[in-house]
């Protein structure tokens, strides 16, 4: 099953993005989806469902 494209804010651009390349990660209870930034090598978080987290792993 593919990823769901879903988008990001880069907070060092200032620019939003939409990507499929993400891997979720468990952190202190929360989910996240984490990026690599297009416009250099730093990443990028967002906070997602425990629901969206399961189905998108």
């Amino acid at each position: 099953m593919a990823k769901q494209k879903i988008s990001f804010y880069d907070v060092k651009t200032k620019k939003k993005f939409e990507t499929e390349n993400y891997k979720i990660v468990d952190k202190s209870g929360r989910k996240f989806a984490v990026s690599k930034s297009p416009a250099g090598t730093h990443e990028c978080w967002r906070v997602v469902s425990k629901e969206f987290a399961d189905k998108n792993k």
